[in-house]
């Protein structure tokens, strides 16, 4: 079995500055780490690996600096990294970066063999837009389950995998065929600590790197800032609410008497909708 698994590195959330002209991350000197999320997916991916035999390839796409964070995935397991970098892909919007990825993904395929499944984070903590995972499925014509809790079967004989899906009603449990594309939520596993023999041979280890034109791009337009139609008018850290929180007194009454009568003084249609659901008039 072979996946690939689609990491981001991202600046570390807690120190993020946004550029006040270009309303862009300033990712100059901010600690950078591997997406969240993505952790989730590659965990996922090594478990079925270490269950069914196979490879783990991970890519990603950034500048140089990011091979650091395939490394860190190759420290935790994953057999081959490879590294999308070149000038032509900065400022990519998620639509830039869903046709570089996807051709990327195409040339893994040609090179080391088409994945059966490809793993994604539910999104970035640096973009939360939820898009690059669907947005590969739909270049590649793979089906697709996103936002998937857990991974209860994969029959590789059968090429059938089957998911648990969270969405607004409920749970969803459902069966597609592979190859297919998974989106992982949070909290679904937790990456394992990894072995030395695996930080060892990451640091030995030779990071496979294309351009645009080795990964075989073949419309340079569609890629970085060129092919991004999306334009971020404004970047804006929420006010902070003026409302001061208020102090209740349960010295001289039960707590859940006094709270229901501060709840009432400060939505007073409260207590009348209440009685008109419970008496029906």
């Amino acid at each position: 079995m072979h996946i690939v698994v689609c990491i981001k590195q991202v600046p570390d959330s807690a120190q993020i500055r946004v550029h006040p002209v270009t309303n862009t991350i300033m990712r100059q000197g901010v600690p950078t780490i591997i997406n969240p999320y993505d952790l989730f997916a590659l965990e996922a991916a090594l478990q079925l690996r270490d269950k069914f035999g196979g490879e783990v390839t991970v890519l990603t796409m950034g500048p140089p600096s990011a091979e650091d964070s395939l490394r860190r995935a190759l420290t935790y397991g994953a057999d081959r990294a490879v590294l999308l970098t070149d000038r032509f892909f900065a400022g990519a919007d998620t639509l830039a970066t869903t046709y570089a990825l996807a051709t990327a993904i195409r040339k893994i395929s040609e090179t080391f063999g088409a994945p059966d499944i490809v793993f994604t984070g539910k999104q970035t903590i640096d973009g939360d837009t939820a898009q690059v995972g669907p947005g590969i499925a739909k270049r590649l014509g793979l089906l697709q389950l996103t936002y998937v809790a857990k991974i209860n079967e994969v029959d590789p004989a059968a090429r059938t995998i089957e998911a648990e899906r969270r969405s607004e009603g409920g749970v969803q449990v459902l069966k597609t065929k592979l190859p297919c594309l998974v989106t992982m939520l949070e909290a679904t596993n937790e990456i394992r600590r990894g072995a030395m023999a695996d930080a060892l041979r990451a640091a030995r280890a030779k990071i496979v790197t294309w351009s645009a034109k080795e990964a075989g791009v073949e419309d340079i337009s569609k890629c970085g800032l060129k092919g991004s139609p999306t334009i971020v008018k404004r970047v804006f850290a929420p006010s902070a609410r003026a409302e001061k929180a208020t102090i209740v007194d349960f010295s001289t009454r039960a707590p859940a008497e006094a709270l229901i009568e501060e709840l009432f003084k400060r939505q007073p249609k409260l207590e009348a909708e209440l009685t008109i659901s419970a008496h029906g008039f």
